[in-house]
C-alpha cells in the first residue's frame, strides 16, 4: 500500500456499501472535469477497497453485485465521476480559488455593461461575487457556474452576456498575419480579399474580449486597421 501522503481517497456508496480507491491528487481533478487523461494514470493501485485505512478490499463478487462488473478501471471511473473525493481544507481552498478565477475570467470575457457597451472591470465582478457570497463548486465547470453567477450579479448591477461583431479592414502588408490571428480569436464570419491584397473581414468574439482583440489587430497592422464594433446581447 502506498504512503498516505502520496494519494487521496475517492469514494462512492452503492446499495448501502462504501467503496474507496486511492488516486493521484494532481490528476484526479483533471480527470473528473473531463480532461483527456487515462484512468490508469489516475489510479494509485488496481484495487477497490471497502476501507483503505483498514486495508479491507472489496472482492470480485461484491463488486459485481454493486457495479454489475468487476472491471477495476470501469468501476474506478464511476467512483471518480459520480462519487466524492476527500480533500484537506487546504486542498479544497486551492481548488475553489482556482475555479473562482476561471469563473471571473469567463464573466469578464463574455459580458458587458449594457448601458455603456463596455467590458466590466475584474474588480467589480469579484466584488459582486463576494457581496453575493457566491458558492463556488470546485468540481463544476467554470462556464456553468459563470452563467449562474451572471444571473445573480444582474440583481446588483447591469450586466449582459454578449457577443461583439468586429468589421475590420486591413492593408495588404499586414493582411496575411492578421487573417491568421482572426482565425484564432473568434468565429470568422466573412473574409474578402481585395485585388490590392488588403482584407475585409467580420469576426464574432466574446464582447468582453473586444479591447484585447482590437489591440492585437492594431499591433499587427501598426495601427492602420479600420475597425468598427457591433455588440449584441443574449
Amino acid at each position: 500500500m502506498v504512503k498516505k501522503q502520496d494519494y487521496i481517497v475517492a469514494w462512492i456508496e452503492i446499495k448501502g456499501q462504501r467503496f474507496e480507491i486511492p488516486v493521484k491528487p494532481n490528476l484526479v481533478f483533471k480527470f473528473k472535469n473531463g480532461e483527456n487523461i487515462s484512468i490508469s494514470d489516475v489510479l494509485w493501485s488496481d484495487t477497490i477497497f471497502k476501507d483503505i485505512r483498514k486495508g479491507l478490499k472489496a472482492g470480485p463478487e461484491t463488486l459485481r453485485r454493486a457495479f454489475d462488473t468487476d472491471d477495476i478501471e470501469k468501476i474506478s471511473e464511476r467512483i471518480i465521476k459520480e462519487g466524492q473525493i476527500q480533500l484537506t481544507e487546504e486542498e479544497r481552498k486551492k481548488l475553489i480559488e482556482a475555479k473562482k478565477r476561471q469563473i471571473i475570467n469567463y464573466i469578464i470575457k463574455n459580458t458587458i455593461d449594457p448601458k455603456s457597451g463596455k467590458p466590466i472591470p475584474e474588480q467589480r465582478i469579484e466584488s459582486a461575487l463576494d457581496q453575493l457570497r457566491f458558492s463556488v463548486d470546485p468540481f463544476k465547470s467554470a462556464e456553468t457556474q459563470a452563467l449562474e453567477a451572471v444571473k445573480k450579479i444582474s440583481i446588483l448591477m447591469p450586466i449582459k452576456i454578449a457577443k461583439a461583431l468586429l468589421e475590420i479592414e486591413i492593408p495588404a502588408g499586414y493582411a496575411p498575419r492578421a487573417y491568421r490571428e482572426l482565425q484564432k480569436v473568434g468565429e470568422l464570419k466573412k473574409a474578402t480579399w481585395k485585388n490590392d491584397g488588403s482584407l475585409k473581414a467580420e469576426v464574432e468574439i466574446p464582447a468582453g474580449a473586444q479591447v484585447e482583440v482590437i489591440n492585437r489587430i492594431q499591433s499587427i497592422s501598426k495601427g492602420q486597421a479600420i475597425i468598427s464594433v457591433k455588440v449584441t446581447s443574449h
